[in-house]
C-alpha cells in the first residue's frame, strides 16, 4: 500500500501511513526515500536516509541520484566521499552530474579513479568534452575507448558539428559501423546550420529511415535560407506533421515576407487540430506586426491568453511589439505589464513604442523604471534614449 501511494505521488498519505507502521523494514524505508527523491523533495529524502536504522545500496544510490538530478552536486560529492564501496552505476551518476554542471576537471577526476568502466562511463566523459568544445581531448579518449558503440560515435559527430568542424564530423560519420537516426540528424543539422543545403539534402535522401526531426530540420533549413518553395514541398510530402513542422513553415513564410501565407498556415494548423505552441503564436504575431493587422492580432491575443502564454517573455514580447507597431499604445502597455519576467527586449520594445508614437515622457519613465529593476540598458536602449533629446 505504501508503494502504491508513492507511485501515485501522494507523498502526504504515504508518509502518514509510514509513520503509523508498527514495524518498518528496509523496503519501506527505501520506498519512502525514493518517493521523496523522485519528486524533488531532496531534504525530506535526506531526513529519511539519516533516520534509517539500516541502509543498503538502493538507499545510498537513491539519495546520490536525488542530489545529482536536482543539481546539488556538492552534496552529491560529499555523500560519495563518505563511503568507499560504490557501484559502477553510482560512479557514472556522479560523473554525469559533474558533466551537466560543466565541471570537467571534477568529472575527469571521477573517471580516472573509477575501478572499472563501462560504455556509459566512456560515453559520458567523451560527450562532456565534446559538448564543451574540447574536441582534441574528446577525440583522444574516443580513440582510446575499448568500447565504441553508436552513442560514442554520435557524441563525436555532434561535438564536431556543434563546434563548426563539419569536415571532421563527416569523417567520423562516414566511418561509423552503425548509424541511428540521431547520428543522421546530427550530421544533417550541421550542414543546415552552415547553409550547405545541398549536402543536407543529399544525406536526407540517403537516410534509410527518416523521423519527424529529420523532416523538420530540412524544412527549417530551407525556410531560413529563403528556399520557401523547397520547404513547402517537403512539408506537403511529410508522412506525419507535428507542431514543429507547422511552426517552421509559419516562421519561414513570415521571415520571407509572405505574410498572407504565414497567417493561412496558422489557421490551417488549428484546423488540423495541432496544438498551437509558443513559436507558432510568436511568428503569427510577428506577421500581424509586419502588415499592421491589429484586429487579427487582438484575436491572437485572446487565443494565447486561453493557452496561458501571454505572461512569458517569449510570446509576450511578440504581442507587445505587435501592439506597438500597430500604434495601439494602451494595449501595448497592458501587454507589457502582463509579462511576469521582463527581459531587456521587453523594456526596449516598450520604450521604443512610446518614443516612436510621441510619448517621450512615458518613454523616459519606463527607462528609469528599467534601471531600478536591475536590467542593464544595451545599445538598442541607448539609441532610443538618445533620440528623445
Amino acid at each position: 500500500m505504501l508503494t502504491g501511494y508513492v507511485r501515485n505521488r501522494d507523498l502526504k498519505t504515504a508518509r502518514a501511513l509510514f509513520e503509523r507502521m508498527p514495524e518498518r523494514d528496509i523496503v519501506s524505508w527505501n520506498a519512502m526515500l525514493s518517493g521523496y527523491a523522485q519528486n524533488g523533495f531532496v531534504d525530506e529524502a535526506r531526513e529519511i536516509f539519516d533516520k534509517m536504522p539500516l541502509k543498503n545500496g538502493i538507499s545510498w544510490n537513491g539519495l546520490l541520484a536525488a542530489y545529482v538530478q536536482n543539481g546539488r552536486i556538492e552534496d552529491a560529492k560529499r555523500l560519495f566521499e563518505s563511503k568507499m564501496d560504490w557501484t559502477l552505476v553510482s560512479w557514472n551518476c556522479l560523473m554525469g552530474g559533474f558533466v551537466r554542471k560543466r565541471r570537467l576537471l571534477d568529472a575527469r577526476s571521477v573517471f580516472d579513479r573509477m575501478p572499472v568502466r563501462d560504455e556509459i562511463s566512456w560515453n559520458t566523459i567523451i560527450s562532456g568534452y565534446a559538448q564543451n568544445g574540447e574536441m582534441e581531448e574528446a577525440r583522444r579518449l574516443f580513440e582510446e575507448s575499448p568500447i565504441q558503440d553508436v552513442f560514442t560515435w554520435t557524441a563525436m559527430v555532434s561535438g564536431y558539428v556543434q563546434n563548426g568542424k563539419l569536415d571532421e564530423a563527416r569523417s567520423i560519420f562516414d566511418r561509423m559501423p552503425e548509424k541511428n537516426s540521431v547520428s543522421w540528424n546530427a550530421m544533417i543539422a550541421g550542414y543546415v546550420q552552415c547553409k550547405r543545403m545541398d549536402m543536407a539534402r543529399e544525406l536526407f535522401e540517403e537516410m534509410p529511415s527518416r523521423d519527424a526531426s529529420s523532416w523538420n530540420t530540412m524544412i527549417t533549413g530551407y525556410a531560413q535560407s529563403g528556399y520557401i518553395a523547397h520547404a513547402r514541398n517537403l512539408f506537403d510530402n511529410m508522412p506525419q506533421r507535428d507542431s514543429i513542422s507547422w511552426s517552421a513553415m509559419i516562421a519561414g513564410y513570415s521571415q520571407n515576407g509572405c505574410s498572407e501565407e504565414a497567417l493561412h498556415f496558422f489557421v490551417e494548423m488549428q484546423r488540423d487540430c495541432e496544438r498551437l505552441n509558443r513559436s507558432s503564436f510568436t511568428c503569427a504575431l510577428s506577421t500581424c506586426s509586419n502588415i499592421a493587422a491589429l484586429e487579427l492580432g487582438r484575436q491572437l491575443h485572446c487565443r494565447l491568453v486561453k493557452a496561458g502564454y501571454q505572461t512569458g517573455w517569449y510570446v509576450g514580447n511578440a504581442l507587445l511589439a505587435m501592439y506597438c507597431k500597430c500604434g495601439s499604445i494602451d494595449e501595448a502597455r497592458d501587454a507589457f505589464q502582463e509579462i511576469l519576467e521582463k527581459d531587456v527586449v521587453s523594456w526596449n520594445t516598450m520604450i521604443h513604442g512610446y518614443a516612436r508614437h510621441g510619448f517621450g515622457e512615458e518613454a523616459l519613465t519606463v527607462f528609469e523604471l528599467m534601471k531600478t529593476t536591475g536590467i542593464r540598458p544595451d545599445d538598442a536602449t541607448m539609441v532610443w534614449f538618445d533620440l528623445l533629446f
